[in-house]
This record gives structure tokens, C-alpha cells and sequence, in this order.
């Protein structure tokens, strides 16, 4: 998928755990984990800006489209 999500990266640069970051949003664990490892399929707006107020960052700085062109190196 072309979409890569940079969430644990985030998570670094605020020195943020997975439990601490799934209180601040109000989402269960394993959803968080699924979202971190670039698993899911879909993210809600409102996940998307419960995480973008709890890490202080833009929906840019969690999210990143890559061609597939870029992602198989062609």
C-alpha cells in the first residue's frame, strides 16, 4: 500500500509510549499497535486528530504516501 505511517516515529520524537498515547486517545491498545505496525486499512478523522493533539504534529508527520514505484525502488 502506498500509504506508510510514520506513527512510531512520532512516538520517538515525543517520547511516547504505546499505553500513554492509547489513554491520551481513548483507543484500546491493540488498535493503536495495528495503526503503529501500518496494518490498518482505514483510520477515522477523529483518531487521526485525537493523535495529531495528544503528539502536538500535523496528520503529514504521521502519514506519507509513496508511489509503488518508490516503494519496490523502479
Amino acid at each position: 500500500m502506498p500509504i506508510i505511517v510514520n506513527l512510531d516515529v512520532m512516538m520517538a520524537k515525543r517520547k511516547i509510549s504505546l499505553n500513554e498515547l492509547s489513554e491520551k486517545v481513548d483507543l484500546t491498545l491493540s488498535n493503536l499497535s495495528i495503526l503503529k505496525t501500518g496494518k490498518a486499512k482505514a483510520i477515522r478523522f477523529s483518531t487521526l486528530d485525537a493523535i495529531c493533539k495528544a503528539l502536538n504534529c500535523q496528520p503529514a508527520d504521521i502519514l506519507e504516501y509513496k508511489s509503488e514505484e518508490e516503494n519496490t525502488g523502479n
